[in-house]
């Protein structure tokens, strides 16, 4: 084909891609106020002291009001017309209970749904609720609850008459794309049923039905020639920033692990948050072949964690743009955008600079977001110590740009490899002694050469 032919073509494919925004865990701090003292900026920031914090937010704190309006101003000027939106949850600070109750958690979800919809006011809205939508957080009921009803309502624009009556019950509901050229549906759970701090919970098979419903709905959905983009906010596997870290209970994380592998082939995505990282989870059928893909994005909210044994982990603001192929709603491709929150409190009353962090295809040289291209974007992480550093970077949306080492690497690699409980142990046992192994021949290969002294040796 002559390349005027091929300039000719360009466009029509891009115009043949559709484009949606994913964001998650906003966090907002409302208590925010960067002009107090040292420990009273933010409740958000429990015991710790948070010294000079800006206008824009601090990596000790939740997100101020300025922060979540600036993201979402970023939104409708990057993307003002996107086919639909994402928007997986965490809308609270993280305080005790006692700072919030039923009431100011409506509140909040009111407020950050009343922004999404004047910046969006004729997009269809795909909202799940994460583990702190709630009061108690976490504490998610798998029956009709108060919080249930009132957010089915504040989500009203959103939802279809048959979806309202299934958020009642239990907080998740299945519609299809908007657009009537889509096959396209997208399924958004309620993954806080499987939460391990969910009590409420903890002794049933299944919760609100949601499995018995999920394996109804891929099952109409093959049948109807249709693809689905699964969405939620508390994902299945470990948390990449501490080893073991699981989010689910054991026999729910194996029977999502099953339902994926039964139904992956309807299955296009899976789009979740809760880690506040940028990272990535694969999924193989019993050959080990690659399967199914689930992106989770990176948090709004910068707040450094304060969960046992994560060495700094806080992040930048981010937010993305996932293009896709409308008819078979495959990954294109899709592009983080993030705001340098240093940066941006010396900047004084300018508005802050949304800028692009990295594009996937770009970034990584693959050709999409496809499984077998993210299980390339794996072999590279796993093999090349500049891939993986480049990753790594990205996990805190540029916020820890530290040496991600041979115990950083194992923890990445195994958590984004095996979403199984048993088979990431043995993930993590089997690299770690490889790892062993390999420093050890390093150290003397050293030594041979010269490279290191006996002296050094001894130390």
């Amino acid at each position: 084909m002559r390349p005027a032919a091929l300039l000719l073509l360009c466009p029509l494919a891009a115009a043949l891609s559709g484009r949606f925004w994913h964001i998650t865990d906003l966090h907002w701090d409302p208590d925010y106020d960067p002009a107090a003292g040292a420990g009273q900026v933010c409740p958000s920031g429990g015991s710790r002291a948070v010294p000079a914090a800006g206008r824009w937010g601090s990596y000790l704190c939740d997100a101020p009001w300025s922060l979540l309006a600036s993201a979402v101003r970023a939104m409708r000027s990057l993307l003002q017309r996107p086919d639909f939106v994402l928007w997986t949850g965490d809308d609270t600070p993280h305080v005790p209970n006692e700072k919030l109750g039923e009431e100011k958690v409506l509140h909040m979800i009111e407020n950050l749904t009343s922004l999404i919809r004047e910046a969006f006011p004729d997009t269809k809205v795909y909202a799940a609720m994460g583990n702190h939508d709630f009061h108690p957080k976490n504490q998610f009921p798998g029956k009709e609850h108060r919080i249930y009803n009132q957010t089915a309502e504040l989500w009203h624009p959103w939802l279809n008459n048959a979806s309202i009556p299934l958020f009642r019950a239990g907080a998740f509901y299945s519609e299809k794309l908007p657009g009537s050229k889509t096959r396209g549906r997208v399924v958004v759970l309620n993954t806080n049923l499987y939460y391990d701090q969910n009590n409420e919970t903890a002794g049933e098979e299944d919760p609100a039905g949601q499995f018995q419903w999920l394996e109804e709905t891929l099952t109409n959905a093959s049948r109807a020639d249709e693809m689905v983009y699964i969405v939620g906010h508390v994902p299945p596997g470990f948390f990449e920033k501490k080893r073991g870290k699981a989010w689910f209970r054991s026999g729910f994380n194996e029977r999502y692990l099953q339902m994926v592998q039964k139904h992956h082939g309807v299955i296009a995505a899976q789009f979740f948050g809760h880690h506040h990282t940028d990272t990535f989870r694969m999924f193989y059928n019993d050959t080990g072949s690659p399967i199914n893909v689930m992106f989770l994005a990176p948090g709004v909210t910068p707040w450094k964690t304060t969960l046992p044994g994560v060495d700094n982990g806080a992040n930048n603001p981010g937010i993305r743009v996932i293009d896709y192929d409308p008819d078979t709603l495959q990954v294109l491709d899709m592009v983080t955008y993030y705001l340098n929150l240093t940066h941006a409190n010396m900047m004084e009353e300018e508005l802050p600079v949304w800028e692009e962090e990295y594009r996937l295809t770009e970034a990584f040289q693959v050709p999409d977001g496809s499984a077998r291209s993210m299980q390339t974007v794996l072999e590279r992480i796993s093999q090349d110590p500049r891939s993986l550093q480049q990753y790594y970077e990205f996990n805190s949306v540029s916020y820890d740009l530290a040496p991600c080492e041979v115990s950083c690497r194992v923890d990445h690699v195994c958590a984004i490899r095996e979403v199984d409980f048993t088979r990431y142990e043995e993930c993590v046992r089997t690299s770690s002694s490889a790892s062993a192994l390999v420093n050890v021949w390093l150290f003397f290969s050293c030594l041979l050469l010269g490279l290191v002294s006996p002296q050094q040796a001894l130390q």
